[in-house]
């Protein structure tokens, strides 16, 4: 069959990479797609908010299949689109993915289904939400109300932080998705990543991952939208599984269904696990997580083009005993251009020529030299790459690689994906030193 996926980062490469393995893909179409993507699928520069276009392309093409990774399609409503032309697609519809573009709406609906989740207020006025923050005991989380690429959320120290980062939505820095600011009480914990796969009904959970939103090591600096991830995580036992899915995931199914617009697609749960192991939403997304995905999806043993199938079938009950998971831990790190979040160069030329040099690990309890792993299992993912006029690679992003390790444990994953980030060469190339150490505590 064909399939079309939509974005053009390193999540959609993961993406890509895995539909690559099913016998039922005969072709890959990518919008717009990157020069990583572009070695395994056919690009086509169409962006993944022109859905008029894209729904022509997937007619024109006979697109079998559709699976969309962006956040910004989903909330423009093309599932919507696409269904209304008879098109088959894996993704929530536009009122669905409300989840995800108006945390107003997911705070309220969490509110309504008893799901647990931080205390707020919600303003659309700059002085009551000041005066808001100025009579809270800080820490407290600043949010936009809309999409804002993962950098939409500030926790503030202190009235000063707050005070900047209300000013700043408000100030239209991230544009009408700060037209509303939401104030919450600060959770302490850890952070996980929870994906479960809806056909609206049905839920089947991918392993639980941890991801780095913070630039810099030891989780200081401003948000990105993603600086790395590792799983599994050891502190998600069966039990706790058992208790989110109870808690967070079967009530929104629950409630998305009883509102009229059931849930198909992937659910992402940003959860904090407290001390005593209860989970609280940070918030709900609407598709993979990046960098998420470049480590739960090669960790996933099952066929990922009959799983979105079954969901746009409204038959994921047959996963109901669970998703088969390979043995070991994947590690990525982020290796980004220099200046990330905020002003950084493209057209940097990236140099793999490195790569092909044996990889030693010496961690674990069985050292073992990797003959490039790398390059034979497609283990690097391109996030903002592109190719130049010369038919160079260069950067085109702010975060241009996803660098996968996979291994038997966590340490080992861990050693090879620095490893190999160490021998990819571009100017000003920066990557966090920490990823993994949380799971290793």
């Amino acid at each position: 069959m064909k399939v079309l996926v939509i974005g053009g980062g390193g999540r959609e490469h993961a993406i890509c990479w895995k539909l690559q393995q099913s016998s039922h893909v005969k072709e890959i179409f990518c919008a717009p797609g990157n020069a990583g993507i572009a070695e395994i699928a056919t690009c086509i520069s169409i962006a993944p908010t022109d859905i008029e276009r894209l729904v022509e392309l997937a007619i024109v093409q006979n697109i079998d299949l559709t699976v969309v990774g962006m956040d910004d399609a989903l909330a423009r409503g093309i599932v919507d689109a696409f269904k209304a032309k008879g098109l088959r697609i894996f993704g929530p519809t536009q009122e669905a993915a409300k989840l995800e573009w108006s945390k107003y709406f997911a705070k309220e609906f969490m509110l309504r289904y008893n799901i647990p989740t931080a205390s707020y207020a919600c303003f659309d006025e700059r002085n009551y939400a000041l005066a808001y923050a100025k009579s809270k005991e800080p820490p407290i989380v600043v949010k936009a109300d809309g999409l804002a690429l993962g950098k939409g959320v500030t926790v503030a120290k202190s009235y000063e932080e707050a005070k900047i980062a209300i000013h700043d939505l408000f100030d239209g820095k991230f544009g009408k998705s700060g037209e509303k600011v939401l104030i919450e009480d600060f959770m302490r914990g850890q952070e996980v990543s929870i994906f479960a796969i809806c056909d609206g009904e049905n839920a089947a959970l991918l392993v639980p991952a941890q991801d780095y939103k913070k630039l810099n090591d030891g989780d200081l600096g401003p948000n990105t939208g993603g600086m790395g991830a590792y799983a599994p995580v050891p502190i998600i036992k069966p039990n706790l599984l058992k208790k989110i899915r109870e808690k967070v995931v079967e009530p929104t199914l629950l409630g998305m269904k009883k509102e009229g617009h059931p849930y198909e697609g992937i659910l992402y749960c940003g959860l904090m696990i407290d001390e005593g192991e209860e989970p609280y939403v940070v918030e709900f997304n609407s598709r993979l997580g990046d960098p998420e995905a470049q480590v739960v999806l090669p960790l996933l043993d099952e066929d990922f083009f009959e799983i979105c199938w079954s969901v746009t079938e409204g038959d994921l009950g047959k996963y109901k005993e669970g998703l088969h998971r390979l043995d070991g831990a994947a590690l990525c790190v982020v290796v980004a251009s220099h200046g990330y979040p905020q002003n950084y160069k493209k057209g940097i030329p990236i140099d793999f020529t490195r790569l092909n040099e044996p990889v030693e690990i010496v961690s674990g309890k069985n050292p073992q030299k990797l003959e490039s792993i790398l390059r034979a299992k497609g283990i690097i993912f391109h996030a903002g790459t592109a190719r130049d006029d010369s038919g160079r690679l260069v950067s085109n992003g702010g975060r241009v690689l996803g660098v996968t390790g996979l291994a038997d444990n966590l340490l080992d994953a861990q050693v090879l994906a620095y490893k190999l980030c160490e021998r990819i060469d571009f100017e000003g190339k920066y990557f966090r030193k920490d990823i993994g150490d949380k799971g290793m505590i």
